[in-house]
């Protein structure tokens, strides 16, 4: 209040605010980083992996070498609109594995349906390294999520009262 008036913000003030407000947010979460990691380490990059996509490692069924090629894909992936590419023989130096062995984990995951290989070309015609369409990841991880976040819930209302029955919505046991 000011001289006894309400003041509201006007939806274009609430407007310049909010990069503001996303800047701090942003700025606090990199200080948390430097804090956990080392500014030194950070400075070198990062890139955002869910966490489902450790947690359901095993229930998308891929092995740790695939993982493995799949982190080092979406090292590359910085923007929603453009897909991620790098090259096998980068990939390979990367994680020590041969390139052919990279190619053949890359298979796989085309094979499972979550990564789609896309062949680029420079303007005079030469082969460039493929883009990674790592739609049908995503769409996998969006499946599941749901069933991630009820186990989630059980484990957060086994542990109020009532624990697991409650949780279950079972009657408790009498004792």
């Amino acid at each position: 209040m000011v001289s006894g008036k309400t003041t509201t913000k006007s939806k274009k003030d609430a407007e310049r605010e909010a990069p503001t407000a996303a800047k701090a947010t942003k700025s606090a979460n990199l200080k948390a980083s430097h804090k956990k990691w080392g500014k030194q380490v950070i400075d070198q990059g990062f890139c955002i992996i869910p966490s489902i996509l450790f947690r359901a490692q095993e229930r998308i069924g891929i092995d740790p070498n695939q993982l493995n090629v799949l982190l080092q894909i979406c090292d590359y992936w910085w923007d929603h609109k453009r897909r991620p590419y790098i090259s096998k023989e980068t990939i390979a130096k990367r994680v020590g594995l041969s390139a052919r062995s990279v190619q053949r984990h890359m298979a796989e995951l085309e094979k499972a349906g979550l990564l789609r290989r896309v062949e680029r070309r420079a303007t005079n015609g030469g082969r460039q390294a493929n883009e990674f369409d790592l739609s049908g990841l995503v769409e996998k991880l969006k499946k599941i999520a749901p069933d991630f976040e009820e186990a989630k819930e059980m484990k957060r209302q086994a542990g109020s009262r009532g624990g697991i029955a409650a949780a279950r919505g079972l009657a408790p046991i009498p004792s």
